[in-house]
């Protein structure tokens, strides 16, 4: 009987889902079986790989944060990642895989409370960030992650460092790869991340006379692999993390724009490291010259065939961990959550409100808010150009007409002291004026 695998994606944008479905498919093709969940974000692209997942519930620290407040964050967030825990707790319970494979940590942590053998993804290291708090959330999470993982995978495209934490396995960059390239498509495939929009960089290119692809177009229906698309167009445009991934994969030449705080984080990498086949484009006019001028073609494997081969490899050899223990070997085929469940979870309650507080604690990192000000500060500035402007005009235009009243006042003055004079020399009394 083939060892049967969870993979379990985060639900923060799409790219944790294809991330994960290029494991979970590289698994199958090395004959394995295998359950997905994760929910969120990437679902959409879990059904059209022919996946029926199960969906616990949805965590998005950065719609309540960004969208709402420090308040809602904790107390919608919070919640919502206890009831996530719980949910993959009885989730890995009445599946009973032989091992998880997971980028969401709080699978991790109901892997750790099942006896589920684990198996991480994780390229968002300490050492990629400068600002201090953002430091020290992707230090707790490694370092988490990394003390219950069986092994720590870390798919990345720049070159090893002494930030790579000593017990992580490098591996390939990991894609989801499809059908073979779709030729004559496009010059530029645009792909934005979930938290950035790159429409209007697609209309300048557009009048620049490329052939584009956004896929944040109306017009255009998600596809179950879009690294096909990638690997047939000259160059990608992207903000993302997993989008680089494709591009490496696919040997495509990339242009990276980021938008949040990981994405700059990656992409001052990629121009510390001078990795091959990517250029960073801070501003939209810096996307457009290198377009025109793309760099060579990027050259990587598929890291997902890695970690297929070292799933199964272990699973293969008998393996007291992959045995659940007695307290956790309930079966429950509807997947439901039973009481239990979530008062097993209140256990995880001390680590996650660690991570919870560095995850929220991290949106209001020094340097999110230096960008953020810094924006503020330049559209103020132009702003304030602009009242300058006005003002001055406005200003020429008052100070000449308060000239004409003075001058027209002082004149009325004048009239009237000379006339004051007037009746004054005609009023003297004779004898009086010596």
């Amino acid at each position: 009987m083939p060892p049967t695998v969870a993979v379990a994606h985060y639900p923060e944008g799409a790219g944790h889902a294809t991330r994960m479905l290029a494991v979970a498919e590289a698994i199958e093709f090395a004959g394995g079986s295998v359950r997905m969940a994760g929910g969120g974000a990437g679902r959409e692209f879990v059904a059209l790989n022919g996946y029926d997942e199960f969906e616990p519930t949805t965590v998005d620290y950065i719609d309540t944060y960004q969208g709402g407040s420090l308040w809602q964050a904790a107390t919608q967030s919070l919640p919502a990642s206890l009831g996530r825990i719980a949910d993959y707790q009885a989730w890995l319970s009445a599946t009973e895989p032989d091992a998880l494979v997971t980028d969401d940590m709080f699978a991790a942590m109901a892997a750790t409370r099942c006896d589920v053998p684990l198996y991480v993804l994780k390229h968002d290291m300490p050492g990629l960030y400068d600002d201090a708090v953002e430091r020290a959330g992707a230090r707790f999470h490694t370092l988490f992650q990394l003390s219950a993982a069986r092994e720590f995978f870390y798919p990345v495209v720049w070159p090893g460092s002494a930030a790579d934490p000593d017990r992580a396995t490098r591996i390939p960059p990991v894609a989801l790869d499809g059908d073979p390239p779709v030729r004559d498509e496009a010059d530029v495939v645009v792909v934005p991340s979930h938290y950035s929009s790159l429409s209007r960089i697609a209309d300048h290119l557009r009048r620049q006379g490329y052939d584009v692809l956004d896929v944040a177009d109306e017009d255009w229906d998600p596809v179950a692999s879009l690294l096909p698309y990638i690997r047939g167009a000259d160059v990608v445009v992207c903000s993302g993390y997993s989008t680089i991934m494709d591009a490496a994969v696919a040997e495509t030449p990339c242009v990276v724009h980021p938008a949040t705080d990981e994405q700059e984080a990656v992409a001052d990498w990629l121009e510390r490291f001078d990795v091959t086949g990517f250029t960073v484009a801070p501003d939209p006019i810096d996307v457009l010259d290198a377009v025109a001028s793309p760099p060579p073609e990027p050259q990587f494997d598929n890291g997902a065939e890695v970690i297929a081969r070292r799933v199964l490899a272990d699973l293969r050899n008998p393996d007291p961990y992959a045995t659940p223990s007695a307290d956790d070997s309930w079966t429950n085929t509807a997947g439901t959550v039973p009481p239990a469940s979530r008062l097993r979870s209140i256990a995880t309650v001390s680590t996650l409100a660690a991570a919870c507080l560095i995850t929220t604690t991290s949106l209001l990192s020094p340097s999110r808010w230096r960008r953020k000000l810094g924006g503020i500060a330049r559209r103020s500035a132009s702003a304030g150009r602009a009242a300058a402007d006005r003002s001055r005009r406005l200003a020429g235009t008052a100070a000449d007409g308060a000239a004409g009243a003075i001058s027209t006042a002082a004149d009325g003055c004048r009239r009237a002291l000379d006339r004051c004079r007037r009746v004054t020399a005609d009023a003297r009394v004779p004898g009086l004026s010596r």
